[in-house]
């Protein structure tokens, strides 16, 4: 096996990805972290991928934390970095992983968490084979229903500018307007992909039946692993929707109203986790 650098083997690697189809971002995104990656170690002497130990992927990830990348951040790049290995391994580069036993930067568990743009690109990438799947996703990033309102979502509430949540428990009943995104991915299912069924769900199993939360929750788990996505959960897809539409200035109240709050106070909690002040003035929800 011949020794060789970072710097080399990145090409190979990023082609690699390429033909697995995975979307253009990941790659630049991939490209960008393995650089800063190579830079760092430069600074250590080390060239040759094989001098590379699970310490100095260590010391890498608290220099960025070190850096002022959040957590969320220093992670990310770190499931690149693990690709990018276990790669180098398949491609007889490496013999040994030096990121396995390499552990992630702990999350803060008490605030609610959320994709970064390139994330929720990635998952999209990875579930587009599965039109069910991808277009629950989609509905979730664009308009923030809850995964049990997903669930039970009917095909006659669906219309050409919103979709009607039935009341429950305690919620009460709304509209929740539909971008052109999310009503793109419902007509295309339910079009195009909905088995026949007698349910009045839109989202029903092969055989008709409607699709259970649980199941639509391991099903999504499933693509967050193998986009490489790591501590998320579908919940954090609503999430991802608050933060995303207060990022670009959004009323706070509209927001608030289609997000289904009951108090206003609920969605300003947001607005530390989006970086902003403002309570926003757009009148339209945003296109993810």
């Amino acid at each position: 096996m011949t020794e060789t650098t970072i710097r080399k083997l990145i090409p190979e690697f990023l082609a690699d990805l390429e033909t697995k189809k995975r979307s253009p971002s990941t790659v630049i995104a991939y490209r960008a972290d393995l650089q800063q990656l190579e830079k760092y170690l430069e600074t250590k002497n080390i060239a040759s991928i094989a001098q590379i130990a699970s310490g100095d992927l260590a010391t890498f990830r608290d220099w960025l934390l070190e850096k002022k990348y959040t957590p969320k951040s220093a992670s990310r790049k770190l499931n690149a970095l693990k690709t990018f290995f276990r790669w180098a391994i398949s491609a007889n580069h490496l013999t040994s992983d030096p990121s396995k036993d390499v552990s992630h930067p702990k999350i803060d568990p008490s605030k609610p968490k959320f994709l970064s743009p390139l994330e929720y690109r990635a998952l999209r990438d990875i579930a587009r084979d599965d039109p069910r799947i991808s277009s629950i996703i989609e509905v979730i990033l664009q308009t923030g229903l809850r995964i049990s309102e997903v669930a039970n979502l009917k095909v006659e509430h669906v219309q050409e500018e919103e979709v009607h949540i039935e009341a429950y428990a305690t919620q009460a009943e709304r509209k929740v307007p539909l971008n052109k995104a999310a009503k793109q991915a419902l007509d295309a299912y339910i079009k195009n992909h909905r088995p026949e069924a007698g349910s009045p769900h839109v989202f029903v199993s092969k055989n008709g039946k409607p699709l259970a939360t649980r199941n639509i929750r391991a099903a999504i788990d499933r693509f967050f692993q193998k986009a490489e996505i790591a501590g998320y959960s579908v919940n954090d897809l609503r999430t991802t929707f608050i933060v995303e539409n207060l990022k670009r200035d959004v009323d706070l109240v509209l927001l608030s109203q289609v997000a289904g709050h009951k108090r206003l106070s609920t969605t300003e909690r947001y607005l530390e986790l989006a970086g902003v002040i403002s309570h926003g003035k757009k009148q339209k929800l945003e296109e993810l």
